[in-house]
């Protein structure tokens, strides 16, 4: 399983216009083999500010997925991002 989590940034005059775009992205994403979860939000204290959440069944899937994913056009300009990809080995609940 990959997580991929992280932060982008933009203008925070940007923000509210970049999530607009994403919603029909996101569905499809969420719809493509594989994919576990997929998720864009802002963040409720860096104004320009977007969390990001992907989670993935598998390198193969995310790499179909990143070859054919078609986001949204045009987007605001993203000034920072700081994204990682994470390998997971095992899973277990949290609360119980």
């Amino acid at each position: 399983m990959l997580i991929i989590s992280g932060k982008l940034y933009v203008e925070p005059a940007d923000r509210d216009t970049y999530l607009a775009r994403t919603p029909d992205f996101l569905v499809r994403s969420r719809a493509r083999p594989g994919c576990v979860d997929f998720v864009m939000a802002a963040d409720p204290i860096e104004p320009g500010r977007i969390n990001l959440l992907e989670v993935w069944e598998s390198e193969e899937h995310l790499a179909a997925h990143q070859a054919t994913a078609n986001p949204p056009e045009p987007m605001p300009t993203v000034l920072q991002d700081d994204v990682k990809k994470y390998q997971i080995s095992a899973v277990g609940s949290v609360f119980g």
